[in-house]
């Protein structure tokens, strides 16, 4: 039987073309929020900022289908690599059972909590709170779509048929930036239609993403069922479930860092924001990359092939580096142009051009940390990769935040990122040091022996 490439294609492109496509999924993830954000500016910074304050609990809908992406990523990449086709079919269909059970979950949290949470969030501002209200009930109970999307792509993805995922990035992307201005103007749905246009393209792509795997993608089988296997939903959960909590974190995270800007003023909180939008489109060169490390490294950890393991860290080291730079470069030269596409006000281009560039810069520290760990969630140590990713998004901003909130300039906050960052670097690298050499070490004499 012929080797899948993830074993045999020469690494330095192997983490380019598994990367590309994952990029292209984050950067339509992003586009949904950022169009969304850029057309709803124009109704009213009210609008704007509930949006904003919106943003930590579609964090929280979006890390139940990244926990399970991830998981599954690592889970069904490292049973391709054993020969394990029975083990690669419960793998995909646990997946997807654990897809349907998030949106369950999403639903219930949806009608439970979402309009105590603008009471408490708005400040009182009933504007505000109706706008992102509105906007973030239909992303929830609609969320199926996003759920499954999650699924699907990542069976192109770990099966190295990278090409068939542009095909369900299509339907996502078109859909939604046709309908975004058709119901938000056309319609004058407001926050309503930007939702409305999300969710519709999220389902575009489910359904493209179903039909592309099952026409051509037939290395990973799958069905639907109730009764999934449940060795294969551990290993899933295993994985992902680490990823999912430090994403659920990094949610409170931004509500925590809200409530202090809010103290400031809701321009702020407008302000973090669009920070927030723009991280999520000028990284998802470095994030693509650091997602498609994941398969890479985790099928040629089952495959016994711990060179590749070692040089794939390398490469996306590289490429991640060589995907931001053009954008910090952007955002540091030039944040008044980048805040002006938010109809931002003299106010806001105030507050927001220190807080762009020194958000940039920390998302440049950040690059070490993030992939060192997803090279460690590829080799099934989540651990580790847990305590990397939740110091550098969680604990740190906030305790640093809270700090210099004392001084009462709203400039310094943004610091707080930065040193987070940088806090952080050395402890990754010594974390991959320690943990991958552990691991990998016996594979090393087996590999030379053998």
């Amino acid at each position: 039987m012929t080797e899948n490439t993830m074993g045999t294609k020469k690494v330095s492109s192997l983490v380019l073309t598994t990367g590309i496509p994952l990029m292209l999924s984050l950067l339509i993830n992003s586009l949904y929020n950022f169009v969304d954000s850029v057309f709803v500016s124009r109704v009213a910074e009210d609008a704007l900022t509930g949006l904003s304050l919106a943003a930590p609990v579609q964090v929280m809908v979006s890390a139940l289908g990244l926990g399970n992406a991830v998981g599954l990523n690592a889970a069904i990449s490292r049973a391709l690599g054993e020969g394990r086709p029975d083990k690669v079919k419960k793998t995909a269909s646990a997946a997807i059972f654990l897809a349907f059970c998030a949106w369950i979950l999403i639903c219930a949290a949806c009608l439970i909590g979402v309009r105590w949470y603008f009471r408490w969030q708005s400040g009182g501002n009933e504007s505000i709170a109706a706008y992102g209200r509105d906007y973030l009930t239909i992303c929830m109970i609609f969320s199926l779509g996003q759920m499954g999307q999650w699924v699907f792509d990542r069976f192109v993805i770990a099966s190295g048929k990278s090409h068939l995922f542009l095909y369900t990035l299509s339907a996502a992307s078109v859909t939604n930036l046709i309908l975004d201005p058709v119901f938000i103007f056309g319609l004058g749905m407001g926050t309503r239609g930007a939702a409305i246009a999300t969710v519709i393209g999220q389902h575009m792509g489910l359904l493209a993403g179903i039909l592309i795997n099952a026409r051509w993608n037939r290395e990973i089988e799958f069905s639907f069922t109730l009764r999934p296997d449940r060795q294969s939903v551990a290993a899933i959960l295993r994985v992902g479930i680490p990823s999912m909590l430090v994403q659920v974190l990094t949610s409170f995270v931004t509500v925590a860092m809200n409530s202090i800007l809010l103290a400031f003023s809701s321009t702020a909180v407008a302000v973090y924001g669009v920070c927030s939008r723009m991280c999520g489109l000028c990284t998802v060169g470095v994030h693509g990359i650091d997602n498609g490390l994941i398969p890479i490294a985790a099928y040629n950890y089952g495959a016994r092939k711990p060179d590749r393991v070692h040089q794939s860290l390398r490469w996306a080291m590289i490429y991640s580096l060589l995907f931001y730079l053009p954008f910090l470069m952007i955002l540091e030269i030039a944040p008044g142009v980048v805040l002006r596409m938010f109809n931002a006000s003299e106010n806001m281009t105030a507050i927001g051009t220190p807080a762009v560039r020194l958000m940039a810069l920390s998302w440049l520290i950040s690059i070490p940390s993030m992939v060192s760990a997803s090279a460690l969630q590829g080799l099934s140590l989540p651990r580790p990769s847990m305590v990397i990713t939740m110091l550098r998004q969680a604990v740190l901003p906030v305790l640093l935040a809270l700090i210099l909130s004392r001084f009462g300039r709203v400039s310094l906050l943004w610091l707080s990122f930065v040193l987070a960052e940088g806090i952080v670097v050395p402890a990754a690298i010594t974390f991959w040091k320690k943990e991958s050499g552990r691991t990998l070490e016996g594979m090393e004499e087996n590999h030379i022996a053998g």
